[in-house]
């Protein structure tokens, strides 16, 4: 599955751009507030209906106007698609799919996986567990399709879970009727549990392996702690064993919203214990884990979108970088200078800001 086109109509400080795009490596050179992160940007909010950068899709929207919009075109053989994200201040969001909206399932089986590297993907390293879990779920969804509503499903059981707590807080009255969402949150929670389990469980040698490549010293580890484990049956006992603390707190205190994926080097959270560069070294290497278990696993590699991630690399893992991206798939790479990017890696470039607004890269 190949993205060929790219456009942005507008967003941010894009105004009417589009690029057309080949396989391999697609290099994005061009001077700060050039547009690059943006372009970027506008490609994962056209194919996810998201940005990897705000959690308000009204951020896109530039200065003065009252919309964003992004378009992405997608082949998968002979079939093409068309993905179109759009956000405005009077109507909200749409995502459609061939002029239609589609449900997120829908959707996703008409794109390729994606995945990011920038700078502020960085809090998924150093930033709080929630981080984390959002970002193995997603894994988990694009790994396995049929198992990408089981974070949704969890939630709508925590949730209903959670409200009857909080209005049975304090008191025992009317408790039995947790019995019935004790049983749907273990269901729930014991699926979820069980994919993340063996998530983890493809991405912890790859990811090893990735992180020793990009210079790390001592072992790196991807571990992942359940807050709760066992079957459906033995959660439900689990939750009904915490039910007056529960009760007392007014919300759930036990289970996989609480969970933690441990990213460690030599013994060491790097969360709290990494430098800077580490940090990044292990979002990329996790990047790559993920590349390579959904190569082994489905057969086809995500487009990776890599925001700035020559800048803290030397020119050895410069070269390890582009020889990994150019063993398959498709990935989009920023640079402030040409002198930072491999020669590999400059076959399809693209200098920005764009002198029109169409350009292309094949």
């Amino acid at each position: 599955m190949l993205v060929t086109a790219v456009e942005a109509r507008p967003l941010r400080n894009l105004e009417q751009v589009r690029i057309e795009l080949g396989a391999g490596i697609i290099s994005l050179i061009g001077p700060n507030g050039a547009g690059k992160t943006n372009l970027l940007e506008a490609l994962y909010f056209a194919l996810t209906g998201r940005s990897f950068r705000t959690a308000d899709r009204r951020d896109l929207i530039p200065f003065g106007a009252s919309f964003a919009r992004a378009q992405a075109t997608v082949r998968d053989g002979d079939v093409e698609r068309v993905l179109l994200a759009s956000v405005s201040r009077a109507e909200g969001r749409r995502h459609l799919l061939d002029g239609s909206p589609a449900d997120p399932a829908t959707m996703a089986r008409n794109r390729p996986p994606v995945a990011v590297f920038s700078p502020d993907r960085l809090a998924l390293i150093k930033g709080p567990p929630g981080e984390r879990r959002a970002h193995l779920d997603r894994f988990v969804a694009a790994r396995w399709p049929a198992r990408g509503d089981l974070r949704r499903r969890f939630g709508q059981a925590l949730a209903q879970r959670n409200a009857l707590l909080a209005r049975l807080a304090g008191s025992q009255l009317g408790a039995a009727e947790l019995d019935v969402w004790d049983a749907a949150l273990a269901e729930a929670a014991a699926a979820l549990i069980a994919a993340r389990t063996e998530a983890v469980g493809e991405l912890a040698s790859p990811f090893a392996a990735a992180a020793a490549e990009l210079g790390f010293e001592g072992e790196a580890r991807l571990e992942y702690a359940p807050r709760a484990a066992g079957s459906a049956g033995e959660i439900r006992e689990g939750l009904a064993a915490r039910r007056e603390d529960d009760l007392r707190l007014g919300r759930s205190s036990w289970g996989p919203h609480l969970d933690e994926l441990k990213i460690a080097l030599a013994g060491r959270p790097l969360r709290r214990y990494g430098s800077q560069g580490q940090q990044r070294a292990a979002l990329l290497a996790l990047l790559f884990a993920e590349r390579d278990a959904l190569l082994q696993g489905r057969g086809a590699a995500p487009l990776l979108l890599l925001d700035d991630v020559m800048s803290e690399l030397d020119p050895g893992r410069r070269e390890l970088l582009v020889e990994r991206l150019g063993a398959g798939g498709q990935a989009l790479v920023t640079a402030a200078a040409e002198e930072s990017v491999p020669r590999q890696a400059m076959g399809c470039a693209v200098r920005m800001p764009l002198a029109a607004a169409h350009a292309a890269a094949a």
